[in-house]
């Protein structure tokens, strides 16, 4: 009785964690595909205030309910075809692409101009701010991000889990996410960092800074907005797969 009790309750709580998980997740996956859309079409191209761009699309709620309501969509369309058929196929090749798209951007980045300062910002740890902040603190903060980039909590790790063939080690699989989330993660603070400090924006400015910094870098770079336009569908699809998990 009380095992079932349990179980009860877990179904509950998964789902309710999931609705919350995508009130942050449809949102901030459209504003990847809005910028996939603005990349494609010059937008990015130096001529305008990549911090406007950002701010005006932050300030029009029907824009933004629009590329939500649309991620939605794809979201359903995908569960739809099977999680099997849709998702794995289209996520495998995305995902190689948006690999080679980071390692291209990590080299402009770290070579940009003023980008030293940004490395050692990243790469150099001040146990000094550790330990004015409680190391408790530190250790909580980082044990929520692994939680969350592996997508541990409320189950939503176990919906592809229950995909997986006996003749695969759980235990492998576990080592292999762990191992490749972050080197994607390492990449990524290799890209964004070197080019906060080379742009002069400011570092803790949370998700919205890689809708700040990289088109940025995109405009250094020749071909910029081919660039742009890639790794922004590619983080789309990135996002998506999360979402269809939820969804799932």
């Amino acid at each position: 009785g009380s095992e079932m009790c349990i179980r009860d309750s877990f179904k509950w709580l998964g789902l309710v964690g999931c609705y919350l998980l995508m009130m942050f997740y449809t949102v901030v996956c459209g504003w990847t595909i809005a910028y996939f859309v603005k990349a494609a079409m010059g937008t990015f191209d130096g001529t305008e205030d990549v911090t406007m761009v950002f701010g005006s699309m932050l300030g029009n709620p029907m824009e933004l309910t629009g590329w939500m309501l649309l991620v939605a969509v794809i979201g359903f369309g995908v569960c739809a075809m099977g999680v099997q058929k849709g998702v794995e196929r289209i996520t495998k090749a995305m995902m190689s692409c948006l690999f080679v798209i980071l390692l291209i951007l990590c080299v402009r980045s770290v070579t940009l101009p003023g980008a030293s300062e940004g490395l050692r910002f990243y790469l150099i740890p001040d146990f000094s701010k550790m330990a004015e902040n409680g190391i408790g603190e530190a250790i909580f903060a980082a044990m929520g991000q692994a939680f969350f980039t592996l997508s541990l909590g409320i189950g939503a790790m176990a919906i592809f889990g229950s995909y997986i063939g006996k003749d695969r080690s759980l235990t492998g699989e576990t080592l292999n996410i762990c191992v490749l989330d972050t080197a994607v993660a390492f990449l990524a603070g290799l890209i964004i960092f070197p080019s906060c400090f080379a742009f002069g924006v400011d570092p803790g400015e949370g998700p919205g800074l890689v809708f700040v910094t990289l088109p940025n870098v995109f405009n250094q770079m020749a071909g910029g907005w081919i660039f742009g336009a890639l790794f922004f569908i590619f983080m789309t699809f990135a996002a998506q797969s999360t979402i269809i998990a939820v969804f799932e």
